[in-house]
C-alpha cells in the first residue's frame, strides 16, 4: 500500500470526528425535491418519507431505467447529526429481482477537491431486511440499530473523499430491502449510475468515469453490477475503469451449508430464507415448523445486527418441517438460489480486485463441509477462487486475488480497503490491471443446485 493510502486511511477518524464536531454548529437541512415536473418543500426524512414513493401521472414503466424521478439536496448525517457536506439524493427508475419497473433511492457525495471526472460507486454492506437501515436514509438523519452499519462506513469514504472522487451510494437492496438478491442489487446500482450521470445537480456525466467498489453486502452488489453491466447496461459499463469487492457471497446454497449450526453467523440462514421469499415472491414458511416461523417473524423486519450472535447453532434442519430437513428439497428454493449464484451469471469485462478471508474459526464457523471447505465464517473461499477462475478462462484476464488465511470476514475490510483504494487509483490513472490468473488455487464446483426429493 502506497504512503499516501496509510495516511488516507489514518486521517478518516479524524475527518470523520471533525465532522461530528462540527454539527451543533449546523443548522438543519433544507429539503428540495423535483420530480420530473413539480417541486415541493420536505422535511428531513422518517419512516413514511414520500420522496421514496413515486407519485407520478405517468406508470413507472414509461420511464427508461435510470431515470431520474426526484431529487433533494441535503446535509450529509453522521449517527443522526447533520456535517456541514451536503447530499444529492435521487429517487430514480430501476428494475427488481422478477425484472419489474422499480424505483430505488441512490445518495450522491460530491469531493470538494474534485471536477466530477472520476467517481466510484460505493456499495454498504448494511445486509438488513428493513428499508429504514439503508444507507440513504442514514445519510439523510435516521438513526436506527441496522443503520448504524452506513454511518460505520464513512470510514472507508472518507478517503475516497479526499482523493477527489464524488461518491454516488445506492441503497442496493431496493424500497423492500431484499436482502441476498444479487441480480436486484445489480440493477440498482447500474441505474444508480445512470441516474447520477442524468442529474444536473450532482456534476457528474456521461463522460464521468466510475469504479465499483463494496465489501460483503456490498459486494454482491458490486459483483452482479460488474456481471450484468456488458447486457443490462452497456452505456454504464463503458464508463467503468473497474470493480473491486471483498467478502464475496457467490453461491448462496453453499453459503447456508457453511453456517450451519455456526456460533456467529447462523442467524443469516432465516435472513436469507426471508430475502428470497420477499425476492421472488414465493413462499418458503410453509415449509418450515413453528420454530422455523417464529425465527422468520423475529427476523422478518431485522438486520444483520439482530441476527448476529442471537441464534448460536441454529441449523435449518432445526426450522425446517422434517420432510424438508434438506432444503434442496424445497423446489422454489433451489429455483431461487440458482439464480442468485454468480458462477451462472456473465462474466464481467473490466478489470477486478477480489479479497476474501479464510480465517472463519475465529468468528464461530468450524465447518470444513466436503466439496465447500472453509471461508471467513460466513462467505466460501473455495467458492471465490472459483468465481476468479472462472472469469480468467472466460476471458478477463485482469483478476487480481488475494486470500487472507489467517483473517475472518470483520477483520479482512481493515487490509482490504486501503488495497481496493489504491487499486481503484491505479485503474483511474490508466495503469495496466495487474493479474493473478494462473496463480488462483483451485475452488469448488459452482454448478447449480440439484434438487432432491421430500423425505
Amino acid at each position: 500500500m502506497s504512503k499516501p493510502g496509510v495516511r488516507l486511511i489514518a486521517v478518516t477518524a479524524a475527518l470523520a470526528t471533525a465532522g461530528l464536531t462540527a454539527a451543533p454548529a449546523a443548522t438543519a437541512a433544507t429539503v428540495t425535491e423535483t420530480a420530473p415536473t413539480t417541486t415541493a418543500a420536505t422535511t428531513a426524512p422518517a419512516a413514511g418519507d414520500p420522496f421514496y414513493a413515486y407519485d407520478g401521472s405517468e406508470p413507472l414503466s414509461s420511464f427508461a431505467p435510470g431515470a431520474v424521478l426526484k431529487t433533494r439536496t441535503l446535509q450529509y448525517h453522521l449517527v443522526g447529526i447533520p456535517t456541514p457536506l451536503k447530499a444529492i439524493q435521487l429517487l430514480y427508475r430501476s428494475t427488481d429481482a422478477q425484472g419489474r419497473p422499480s424505483a430505488n433511492v441512490t445518495t450522491v457525495v460530491r469531493s470538494l477537491t474534485g471536477d466530477g471526472s472520476k467517481a466510484v460507486s460505493y456499495q454498504s454492506f448494511y445486509d438488513s431486511l428493513n428499508p429504514e437501515d439503508g444507507p440513504s436514509r442514514a445519510i439523510a438523519g435516521n438513526l436506527t440499530l441496522g443503520g448504524v452499519i452506513p454511518n460505520a462506513e464513512a470510514l472507508f469514504m472518507a478517503p475516497l473523499l479526499a482523493k477527489g472522487y464524488t461518491l454516488v451510494i445506492p441503497d442496493t437492496q431496493g424500497q423492500r430491502a431484499n436482502f441476498a438478491a444479487g441480480p436486484e442489487y445489480g440493477t440498482n446500482t447500474l441505474d444508480s449510475i445512470r441516474a447520477a450521470t442524468r442529474s444536473a445537480e450532482t456534476g457528474l456525466s456521461t463522460g464521468t468515469r466510475f469504479g465499483l467498489m463494496g465489501y460483503s453486502g456490498g459486494a454482491i452488489a458490486t459483483n452482479w453490477a460488474a456481471a450484468m453491466a456488458p447486457a443490462y447496461a452497456p452505456d454504464v459499463n463503458r464508463q467503468l475503469v473497474g470493480f473491486a469487492e471483498g467478502g464475496l457471497l457467490v453461491a448462496p446454497a453453499h453459503n447456508l451449508k457453511y453456517v450451519d449450526g455456526s456460533l456467529v453467523w447462523s442467524g443469516v440462514i432465516p435472513m436469507a430464507v426471508i430475502g428470497v421469499s420477499r425476492s421472488y415472491d414465493i413462499d418458503l414458511k410453509q415449509y418450515l415448523n413453528d420454530y422455523g416461523r417464529q425465527v422468520y417473524g423475529e427476523l422478518e423486519h431485522g438486520s444483520i445486527v439482530d441476527a448476529l450472535g442471537h441464534y448460536p447453532g441454529l441449523t435449518w434442519k432445526k426450522m425446517a418441517k422434517p420432510q424438508y430437513a434438506d432444503a434442496n428439497s424445497v423446489p422454489e428454493f433451489v429455483d431461487a438460489v440458482n439464480r442468485i449464484n454468480l458462477g451462472s451469471a456473465a462474466t464481467p469485462t473490466v478489470p477486478g480486485f477480489i479479497a476474501q478471508g479464510n480465517g472463519g474459526v475465529l468468528e464461530g464457523t468450524f465447518a470444513n463441509p466436503p466439496g465447500i471447505g472453509t471461508g471467513d465464517a460466513v462467505m466460501v473461499a473455495g467458492d471465490v477462487r472459483a468465481l476468479a477462475r472462472q472469469y480468467c478462462a472466460t476471458g478477463n484476464g485482469s483478476i487480481a486475488y488475494r486470500q487472507f488465511n489467517l483473517l475472518s470476514h470483520n477483520g479482512v475490510p481493515v487490509v482490504w480497503a486501503p488495497l481496493a483504494i489504491d487499486w481503484l487509483d491505479d485503474r483511474f490513472a490508466g495503469r495496466t490491471a495487474p493479474s493473478d490468473c494462473g496463480d488462483i488455487p483451485a475452488g469448488n464446483s459452482l454448478a447449480p443446485e440439484q434438487p432432491v426429493p421430500a423425505s
